[in-house]
């Protein structure tokens, strides 16, 4: 991302999967950017060494001031909270929110039975095969940034609200 001058933004912690990425990050000269709420603003949790720290009062407004920060959305394989935010966010996508492109890594392949469970909401006629085009994944980082970046946003998101087709 630093090689790229990409501007990491993400949830300001120290630890995990992201607090290695922002790490490697700030190493390369790269811009991280955090934004955690109060309640994890702690000495143990958060980066004490980020670009720019920001401190919201809780998990809603993080989340909003994220996603407006941000220029696509990556996942990388985690918890419930994880989830809870790809599932958001791509939400927020089917509904017109945004239009930003939203992307897994799909290390390992940790991510494949959530990819079958997406595919099978599409033939079970839960999501349409354009909602399913909002998600892109891939095993490589190189790779899925370049999915990203030559995303198209799909049209025809509104068949959710008419029933059409």
């Amino acid at each position: 991302m630093a090689a790229q001058g990409l501007q990491l933004i993400y949830g300001a912690g120290s630890t995990g999967l992201m607090g290695a990425v922002a790490n490697g990050a700030l190493e390369n000269g790269g811009d991280v950017v955090g934004v955690i709420p109060e309640i994890f603003n702690t000495p143990t949790l958060a980066h004490n060494s980020l670009t720019r720290l920001e401190v919201l009062p809780d998990m809603h407004q993080r989340k909003a001031r994220m996603a407006e920060l941000a220029d696509a959305f990556v996942a990388l394989p985690g918890g419930f909270g994880t989830l809870e935010e790809l599932f958001e966010i791509l939400t927020w996508a089917q509904i017109g929110l945004h239009q930003k492109p939203v992307g897994i890594l799909n290390i390992y392949g940790y991510f494949d039975p959530l990819l079958t469970m997406i595919q099978q909401a599409n033939e079970e006629g839960f999501i349409y095969q354009e909602h399913q085009a909002l998600l892109n994944s891939s095993d490589n980082p190189g790779s899925l940034l370049s999915a990203l970046f030559n995303h198209e946003h799909p049209t025809g998101l509104e068949r959710w609200l008419t029933r059409e087709g």
